[in-house]
């Protein structure tokens, strides 16, 4: 028996048996093995469920777990790291037809998803506020390193205010579901934080990842978002502890 033949079976309640297997004490390889299988799939969905709360608090209990067990047995963890696992479920959440009863229920995922991968990333000392005020007249020629744990997500629901509202952080009887929103997700120091980002905020993020100088994020934001307001996002950039250096010439 191979080790292809008994991982296609653990994960395939249809499959029999794998030939060759034998219990210690004589007891039927059968239920034994059904016990094993039903053992991985409640295991991975928890771990789904660690990684997903606000996503699970929407579906509800049962449809998570038959949409996760689903999921998990189709897509079974490449690695042995299980804090991986669970990055591609937005993409099926989005596939997955039962779903599509709660349209930003795929979105709400990627924001947990971009949480998680945060949270695992690597660390940077982010720069102080103080820092940039030497830079105040010539913040825009300025070329900042953003930390490696972040991420943005631009969705075309509330994702930030849907998340926050079921940790505590407001109403989800004042949110308005057509309201886009983009959000920033970083990891400064220990605590994983998530900020909403005004209109073109994530465009602007990814060109500074990108190496543009500030002035040239911002001109190039304007021209695919008008609404755009380099002054705030900065700001807010700033406010997250984004930034872990500021380049094209240091503070004297």
């Amino acid at each position: 028996m191979s080790q292809a033949t008994f991982v296609t079976a653990l994960l395939d309640r249809d499959k029999p048996v794998p030939d060759g297997l034998r219990t210690w004490n004589g007891s039927d390889p059968l239920q034994r093995f059904r016990v094993y299988r039903n053992n991985v799939a409640v295991a991975l969905i928890d771990t789904l469920a660690a990684t997903f709360p606000v996503t699970l608090a929407l579906c509800g209990e049962e449809f998570f777990r038959a949409m996760t067990r689903a999921f998990a047995l189709g897509s079974p963890p490449a690695s042995p790291l299980l804090a991986d696992f669970g990055q591609d479920l937005p993409d099926f959440i989005a596939g997955y037809a039962a779903a599509q009863k709660v349209p930003y229920l795929a979105d709400v995922a990627r924001l947990e998803a971009a949480r998680a991968l945060v949270w695992h990333a690597g660390d940077a000392a982010p720069l102080a506020a103080e820092t940039f005020a030497c830079w105040q007249d010539r913040i825009g020629e300025a070329v900042l390193t953003v930390h490696p744990a972040h991420a943005v997500l631009v969705s075309p629901y509330p994702v930030v205010s849907i998340w926050a509202a079921h940790n505590g952080l407001g109403d989800l009887e004042d949110i308005d579901l057509s309201q886009p929103e983009e959000a920033l997700v970083v990891r400064p120091n220990l605590e994983t934080e998530i900020w909403r980002l005004p209109p073109g905020g994530a465009a602007f993020v990814r060109a500074l990842e990108a190496g543009q100088s500030v002035a040239d994020a911002a001109m190039n934001t304007l021209a695919d978002t008008p609404a755009f307001e380099p002054a705030m996002a900065l700001s807010l950039v700033i406010r997250a502890r984004l930034v872990t250096a500021i380049h094209s010439g240091a503070c004297q």
